[in-house]
């Protein structure tokens, strides 16, 4: 959820400033999913007209809440793959798991959830309408939390492993 967060935020950040659309606009393109893509394009309207952080609750909280889900399910993936993982690779391991998300999603995710509800174009083409280099920035930085957040949790070595690993560099 913290990674989906951040992720959140950069896409809202990269929207109103280079982008030129409005604040809550990708959460409002999120839920064009299951609802209509009218908030997306209004807050675009808005930006344009100077109204760079118009909200409607509705939509957000259907964009917010598809967003973090589909984080979660995603961050459950990376955990199982972590445990497997020594704690020096775990960033690392993160932003790359991160670039798969994005293609995986780019590719096949977003085209199969769009045509299974119906909401066509404005969701399968998503990386494309937000931009490839941003969205691809998006799910890295999704990635390198992910990684960051397992990197906290991991255990450290223990103090009979780091003075195993020290007597080993020594004796060379």
């Amino acid at each position: 959820m913290i990674a989906g967060a951040a992720m959140a935020m950069f896409a809202m950040v990269a929207s109103v400033t280079y982008q030129h659309h409005g604040f809550f606009t990708p959460m409002f393109h999120i839920s064009a999913l299951f609802g209509s893509s009218d908030a997306m394009m209004r807050s675009s309207m808005e930006a344009i007209a100077g109204s760079k952080f118009w909200f409607s609750a509705g939509p957000a909280v259907l964009g917010l809440s598809i967003h973090m889900m589909t984080g979660a399910l995603f961050g459950i993936g990376f955990a199982s793959l972590a445990r497997r993982l020594p704690r020096t690779l775990l960033v690392p391991a993160g932003a790359m798991y991160g670039l798969a998300v994005f293609v995986v999603s780019a590719f096949v995710g977003l085209p199969v959830a769009a045509k299974i509800t119906g909401s066509g174009d404005v969701i399968s083409d998503m990386a494309s309408m937000v931009g490839w280099a941003t969205f691809a920035v998006e799910h890295m930085m999704f990635g390198l939390v992910l990684g960051a957040v397992a990197w906290r949790a991991a255990p450290t070595d223990s103090p009979a492993e780091v003075r195993g690993a020290r007597s080993a560099m020594l004796s060379r």
